[in-house]
Parts: C-alpha cells; sequence; structure tokens
C-alpha cells in the first residue's frame, strides 16, 4: 500500500488521518508544520502528501511550491476547512492533485488517495519505459568515425532537413534516424518507420499513401497510409533503394508538394512530415541502372550522414561489449559476466561482416554459452564462424 505523508498543524486531525490510513493498510508519517513537512519530503520517498493550507509561518501553498516539483514527484493532496473555489484552482494550477474541504468526507478521501497513487504508479513505470527506450536506442562509441556520425546529429537534428542516411546492414542507420527524431523538435510527434524491402511492390503504394474503400479487392474500408501516420513527426523510409519506381514517383510529389492522395483517390491530402531514408545500396550507381529515380535521390539527400562499420570502428569493440553485457545479462536476469583483456582482443581480429546486429549476437551466445568470465578460447570457441 501507499506511503502517506500528512502536514497539518492540528494534532487531532494528523491522528485521526492516521488512524484511518493505517486502518486501510498505508504506512502514514506526521509532520505538524510546513517546514517539517518539506524537510521530511526532501529526505524520504512518499507516494502522496496530504497537505493542510491554513498553518502558522509557512502555509500549505508555499509547501506546495516547494515540493511540487522535487524528484520524488509524489501527487500532493490539498485540505482545507477554510477552502473556496479561488483556492481550490489556485492549488491545482501550482500542480496540487485534488483539493479536499474540511471536514473531510471519508469515501472521497480514500478514493482520491487510491487514484492518486495510480496515477504516481503510471508516471514512474511511463518514466521507465522511457529510460529503456533511450537506452535501447543508445549510441555507444567513441571512435573518431561515431564521434563524426554524433556531430552531424547534433546539427541537423533541430533542422527539417532531409537526411539520407547510407551504410552496410547492420551498422545501425536506424538508430540514427531514431536519434535524428529525438532531438528533432519534432520529438513529441510520431516517428514512423517503413521497411521498403519487406513491402510487395504491388503494395508500397497503399502502404505509404493509404487507400480508399473499394480501391483494389482486399481494400475492405478506408485505410490511412504511413505519410500521413507520421503526420507532424518524422517518416523514416528504410531500405528506399528497393522502391518501386511508381512508388518513387508518389514520393518524390510528396517531397516537391508536401501532399499525397490515397489510392482510389483524387483527393489532396496536404501533409507535414520531415523525410529521412536510409539504404545499404549505392544509389548512384542504381540510377545508371535506371532502378532509382536521379530526381528523387537529390530530394533526399539534402544531408548525407554514412554510418561506418564495425571493421572501419574496432576501437570500439571494447565499450560495445560492456554495453552489450550488461544489457543482455540484465535482459536475461543472469548475473553480469566479465571478459577477459585477451577475450576482447580477440573480438577486435573478427571481420565483422554483419556488422553491430553480428556482434551482439555474438555477445549474447557467449554470455549464454561461456562461464562467468568470458575469455579467449570462449571467443574462438562460439565467436568464430563455421
Amino acid at each position: 500500500m501507499a506511503k502517506i505523508l500528512v502536514i497539518d498543524d492540528q494534532r487531532s486531525i494528523r491522528n485521526t488521518l492516521k488512524d484511518i490510513l493505517e486502518y486501510e493498510s498505508h504506512t502514514v508519517e506526521l509532520a505538524e508544520h510546513g517546514e517539517e513537512g518539506v524537510e521530511m519530503y526532501n529526505a524520504n520517498k512518499y507516494d502522496v502528501v496530504l497537505c493542510d493550507i491554513k498553518m502558522p509561518n509557512m502555509d500549505g501553498m508555499e509547501v506546495l511550491d516547494k515540493i511540487i516539483n522535487h524528484e520524488n514527484d509524489a501527487p500532493v493532496i490539498m485540505i482545507s476547512g477554510h477552502g473556496n473555489i479561488d483556492t481550490a484552482v489556485e492549488a491545482i494550477k501550482k500542480g496540487a492533485y485534488d483539493f479536499i474541504e474540511k471536514p473531510l468526507d471519508l469515501n472521497r478521501l480514500l478514493v482520491t488517495i487510491r487514484n492518486a497513487v495510480e496515477k504516481k504508479d503510471l508516471v514512474t513505470e511511463t518514466k521507465v519505459l522511457k529510460r529503456k527506450v533511450s537506452k535501447t536506442y543508445e549510441m555507444i562509441g567513441e571512435s573518431e568515425p561515431i564521434a563524426r556520425v554524433k556531430d552531424m546529429i547534433d546539427k541537423v537534428a533541430p533542422t527539417d532537413a532531409r537526411v539520407l542516411i547510407t551504410g552496410e546492414n547492420g551498422t545501425g542507420k536506424e538508430l540514427v534516424a531514431r536519434w535524428l527524431h529525438e532531438k528533432s523538435n519534432r520529438a513529441s510527434m510520431p516517428f514512423v518507420e517503413v521497411n521498403c524491402a519487406a513491402i510487395p511492390s504491388e503494395l508500397i503504394e497503399s502502404e505509404l499513401f493509404g487507400h480508399e474503400k473499394g480501391a483494389f479487392t482486399s481494400a475492405h474500408k478506408q485505410r490511412k497510409g504511413k505519410f500521413e501516420q507520421a503526420n507532424g513527426g518524422t517518416i523514416f523510409l528504410d531500405e528506399i533503394g528497393d522502391m518501386s519506381l511508381p512508388a518513387q514517383a508518389k514520393v518524390l510529389r510528396a517531397l516537391q508538394e508536401n501532399i499525397i492522395s490515397r489510392v482510389g483517390s483524387d483527393k489532396d491530402i496536404k501533409v507535414d512530415v520531415r523525410v529521412l531514408a536510409a539504404t545499404n545500396k549505392n544509389l548512384k550507381e542504381e540510377i545508371s541502372k535506371g532502378n532509382f529515380r536521379e530526381d528523387l535521390y537529390h530530394r533526399l539527400s539534402v544531408i548525407l550522414i554514412h554510418v561506418p562499420s564495425l571493421n572501419d570502428r574496432k576501437e570500439d569493440i571494447p565499450i560495445l561489449t560492456d554495453h552489450f553485457n550488461k544489457l543482455i545479462c540484465a535482459e536475461l536476469g543472469m548475473p553480469l559476466k566479465s571478459f577477459t583483456d585477451s577475450a576482447v582482443d580477440e573480438l577486435k581480429t573478427i571481420n565483422w561482416t554483419g556488422n553491430i546486429r553480428e556482434f551482439r549476437n555474438v555477445i549474447e551466445r557467449l554470455i549464454i554459452l561461456g562461464q562467468n568470465s568470458i575469455t579467449e578460447e570462449d571467443v574462438q570457441a562460439y565467436a568464430r564462424p563455421m
């Protein structure tokens, strides 16, 4: 149950609240004035705070000002026997979770506390998930090639410039795209990813631009495409070198005019989308072969970011080993493994054709199959290609 701090200068109110809340299996701590309440709040973790408004020296509003932006982030429920609508509105504006008048309605108080605890739990879960997501998309490495990529991201992300991300499979092109979005002014809006290589050519237009009901045999209802879903945010066209020429023509129009039309419709739809694209192909060669539109290439490649292969930044292998060791052991619920210096040196000698994706898989294999300390012999036995 919840740990609750009660701040009230009236002993009878404090003790009554303590008896009621402890009967409901909550843990309750008491403060008899505002200064003591602030000190206790700063020194401890609470799930909910009940704070009286009318108190000598430091009143409830001052207490609210001092604790509302604290890292504890506990919901604050204001209570008062001298309240009015203006006081309640002011308290809510300052960040209070709710305002309850004295004499306290027991049922309302308990329901409000329950709802406040649920809200705090949701906020905590959201923060944890955000931390997990940020770790998932962390860019690991201190080598010069990866430092150049990070520097480019920092410079380009705040703009709406289109970016073409190139690099071998498994180097982390999607990671670069996500960081461009996360560091942009569109970070709070959708990030929509489209793997152009995974969608059949006859369906790519519908996937990107949507379709109207009856546009084709299986179009049983209207459907928004990825460009509409990304409106206000970012669309990431991964493996754009595999996109069909008809779809390329429509993407070109969307980039030129910020307008799309669904399959089976003549209606123009205005969209505000930042376009990021990635490919492992040499698009200039694809242009010479007639497989890719040159005008689309120039529209997409306002900024070019090349993601280096792991073979081009092997000095990052010790950092990457430590990172994936911690990440994978946590995911598997296993004690943290250690890698000997000779094991890390052996990892540096491998030709990483699959880049970071292959490297992560190898580290996971070593963690599962190796002992508590991963040795050079383990790397030779489990990491080398058969």
